[in-house]
């Protein structure tokens, strides 16, 4: 069985469950999903909460430099860099509002070598967020 190792940083937002932020194994780097939030907790990028604690409205173009980051940080804690992403997953709560913004801003990381990628709506994230990244990247040894 490859080798694995455990990644656990304080430079992302910590995990909302029992789970850490990355697993290598052998070569590869799995993240667990990432969303905006901050890594010291407090406010959530360009997400307004109403009374109840409900959004009342976001901004996803915020959010979505907001998990750039946070994926970057995460890399860079397992010694990787955003060059070494191969392949995402990208979660949004609504992708006919959001999917073009995201796209804009994701060209701003990524040419069209980047990495492959999946997007997918999903009508809920387990915080109030309208984003969430998997990642995968090819660990080199650094």
């Amino acid at each position: 069985m490859a080798d694995r190792e455990t990644i656990k940083t304080t430079s992302a937002p910590q995990p909302v469950g029992a789970y850490p932020h990355a697993k290598r194994v052998g070569n590869l780097l799995f993240l667990s999903g990432i969303g905006p939030r901050p890594a010291g907790g407090g406010p959530i990028a360009g997400v307004t909460l109403d009374a109840s604690g409900e959004v009342a409205s976001y901004d996803v173009a915020q959010q979505c430099h907001a998990v750039f980051a946070n994926v970057r940080a995460v890399l860079e804690s397992a010694n990787a860099d955003w060059d070494d992403l191969v392949d995402l997953t990208v979660f949004l709560t609504d992708i006919k509002r959001d999917f073009k913004t995201f796209n804009t801003i994701y060209a701003e990381y990524f040419s069209s070598d980047g990495p492959c990628r999946t997007t997918v709506e999903v009508n809920r994230l387990p915080t109030p967020i309208a984003i969430e990244l998997k990642c995968i990247a090819v660990a080199r040894n650094k």
